[in-house]
């Protein structure tokens, strides 16, 4: 059976986390979850990833289009590789789980998330 992705969590950079996370909330009616990950601040705000910080160090977070999350991360990135995408960084461990970055063939960069 093919793989199911069970979300998709949309990227945003802002510019202050901290006045950005409260308009999220509201619209979300969910709490953030700020964390971080080498030197960028991030909040997860229901569907929405905000990440903030120097332009050296979002340009790894910048560069990816959303994020996917999947019950089965390797079965996810053997279909969507069989499927024409390439590896762009291998599974590995982060703050919300394992996750693999994959270029779709019609050139789309996606985080894949799982536990």
């Amino acid at each position: 059976m093919p793989m199911k992705i069970d979300s998709v969590i949309a990227r945003q950079r802002v510019d202050d986390l901290d006045a950005a996370i409260p308009f999220y909330e509201r619209l979300t009616g969910r709490t953030a979850d700020r964390f971080a990950f080498a030197a960028v601040q991030l909040a997860s705000v229901g569907p929405f990833l905000l990440f903030s910080g120097p332009d050296e160090a979002v340009q790894r977070v910048a560069g990816v289009s959303a994020t996917l999350t999947v019950a089965d991360l390797a079965e996810a990135v053997d279909e969507a590789v069989a499927a024409g995408a390439t590896v762009v960084m291998p599974a590995q461990p982060t703050p919300n789980g394992h996750r693999a970055v994959l270029r779709h063939p019609h050139g789309g960069v996606y985080e894949y998330v799982g536990p």
